[in-house]
This record gives structure tokens, sequence and C-alpha cells, in this order.
């Protein structure tokens, strides 16, 4: 059976290892997130089964981190918090968290709350996840991309174009692999068509700032080179 994997939004650095031994002995795999200006690229390189949250963090709080995890996943989001008052359970929940420990916690309880939540969420549905590549967000569920908190939605075939390649980081993908890709999902497109659409999904992520995330390689294909800019086709 896999290894349910959580990750931990806690600043106080001897909670956290706290959390982190108790719930390891019990066999899971745990991540504690460092940087707490960039919790979302955190949780895109965990890609945990459930995130325990506190709500007082440097830069954004829980709340902040949770509608941004919201916009990207389903996964069970459980506040740890001493803000345990009616208004801030309240809130957690309005959020989008799906269950509330108030510090100070026995573990047994908050082992209970993490159990109790892994089993409801994976015994009716899978896993929505996110692939990251330098900082950038590809949402796997809602068919978009996520950079410098904004949110850019993409067509099926954009989406499914920018899906291989993240799959083959700085691996170059010729135009025929990405066509058959678009053929496999039912989506037949020529040459001209593919042309079209890299043109169209570069001025999207041009809105992002990200207009050199695809490079063309000529008489090769494409590929994601954050570094350099994109050009051609």
């Amino acid at each position: 059976m896999e290894k349910y994997r959580i990750l931990v939004v806690e600043d106080d650095e001897v909670i956290a290892e706290q959390i982190k031994n108790y719930l390891e002995k019990w066999g899971y795999g745990v991540v504690c997130a460092e940087d707490f200006r960039n919790v979302l690229q955190e949780f895109a390189a965990a890609d945990p089964h459930i995130v325990l949250l506190d709500i007082g963090l440097p830069f954004y709080n829980g709340y902040y981190w949770c509608g941004k995890i919201r916009e990207v996943s389903q996964v069970p989001i459980l506040f740890v918090s001493s803000a345990g008052d009616n208004m801030n359970i309240i809130m957690a929940v309005n959020m989008g968290g799906d269950d509330f420990v108030a510090k100070p916690f026995e573990p047994e309880i908050l082992g209970a709350k993490v159990q109790a939540l892994l089993r409801r969420a994976y015994a009716f549905r899978g896993q929505t996840s996110v692939m990251e590549y330098r900082g950038i967000l590809l949402d796997l569920a809602g068919t978009a991309i996520l950079a410098e908190n904004k949110r850019l939605e993409l067509t099926k075939n954009e989406f499914r174009i920018v899906q291989l390649l993240f799959e083959n980081p700085e691996k170059t993908i010729s135009r025929e692999a990405i066509m058959k890709r678009l053929w496999d999902n039912d989506c037949f497109v020529d040459d001209n068509t593919l042309t079209v659409n890299m043109t169209r999904l570069r001025k999207k992520l041009e809105a992002l700032g990200r207009g050199e995330l695809i490079h063309t390689r000529r008489g090769m294909g494409y590929c994601l080179e954050a570094e350099e800019k994109g050009t051609g086709e």
C-alpha cells in the first residue's frame, strides 16, 4: 500500500518536528515546509495526500494558503492552530479547510484526525495533484497553469501540450509526438493546427510573464527551457 504523504506547514520548528516525529512513527511520510513565501511551490513539490496548516504564518496566513491550495487541489486540509476560537474555526472551514485541531493538542487526537481525513478522502476518490516546473504550477484537475499568483485557464489542447512537456522537462518533444498525444485524446489535429495552438498558448503564457517557458528546437520540436526565450512557431 502506498505510504501517505503529509505536508506540515508550521513555522514553529519545535512543533513541526514534534508533529513529524509522531506521524512518522505511524508510517506516514512527512515533509515540513521551509519556504513560507512560497507554500504553493512546497505543496507541489511534496505532492501530499493531506496538509496540516497553521494559521499564523510569516508573510501570508494559513487562510491565504488554504485558498491557494484549493485553486489547484481538493487534498484534505487540517488546520492546526492556537487560534481555536469559534470565529477562526468557522473561517477555516469557509476557506476550504476540512477539520481543525486547536493547540495545544494531544498527539493521539491529531493522529486520529489525520487518519479519519485520509480514510474519508481516499476511500471514495483519487487524489487531485499538480505538476511543478521552476515555480510554474500545472493543475491536472482544473486544466490551468499558475505562476506569480496568477491563474491561466487553458483549452484542452493547450493543456495536453503543456502536460506532455511537463512530463518530460528539458527534453525535446517532436511535433509528431505532440500531435499523437492529441490524437490519443480524440483531438485530430494536423501540422498547421498544432502551429496555431502553440502560438495561442505562447500568447497566454506571455500574459503570465512566462513567455519563455516553451522553447523551439528548430527541426526537432519543443522543450521547456525557462532561461531562454521561446522563438518560432
